[in-house]
């Protein structure tokens, strides 16, 4: 049993049999009475927040959460299949589990996959990927003029704006986090 006052942001509990990851900590101490805690948690099962409020001397059972890389192999319809970088097994995940993430995802990316009891509760990408533009709305000179956007899809099949002056062929560095487009890396020759 883990006591409250050990409980930080990043810590993952087990509350009423339900994994929880601490996203937010605040500790209070009000003038009269013994001291209180709030955690703001985010479900590992269903991605759902809550607000709690705890007394002081309460104990909490940590969760048994792992994480490990893994590097992505690929798609097959529904299904993304990764590779463990330390034992080479093999897994396979449902789009659903990995939601908007999956626009990201191109052959060879490196990912932290969080398990509770061998089932996979998330998926972390790195903060930005590299992605080549495959097809990319047409621009006149006179659009380069003014910071404009125009639609392009890359060649996860996602579907952004870009800046006016990347073309087909080009590289770009996406920050996954928000799915904007940070800079070009290579401009096609």
């Amino acid at each position: 049993m883990m006591d409250i006052s050990d409980v930080r942001k990043g810590t993952k509990l087990m509350i009423d049999n339900v994994p929880y990851n601490v996203e937010e900590a605040e500790f209070m101490k009000p003038g009269k009475g013994s001291a209180i805690y709030r955690f703001k948690l985010r479900n590992l099962v269903d991605g759902s927040s809550t607000n709690r409020t705890y007394h002081s001397g309460e104990k909490f059972t940590p969760a048994s959460v792992s994480t490990g890389e893994a590097q992505f192999l690929y798609r097959d319809g529904s299904h993304f299949v990764f590779m463990s970088t330390e034992n080479y097994e093999q897994s396979t995940l449902d789009e659903s589990l990995l939601g908007d993430k999956s626009h990201f995802l191109k052959e060879g990316t490196i990912v932290t996959i969080t398990m509770l009891e061998d089932r996979p509760l998330d998926v972390t990408l790195p903060n930005f990927v590299e992605l080549k533009v495959l097809k990319s709305d047409v621009t006149t000179k006179a659009d380069t003029v003014t910071s404009q956007m125009k639609s392009a899809t890359l060649e996860t099949g996602y579907q952004m704006d870009v800046p006016t002056f990347v073309r087909e062929g080009d590289v770009i560095k996406i920050d996954t986090r928000t799915g904007t487009y940070v800079e070009r890396i290579a401009a096609k020759k």
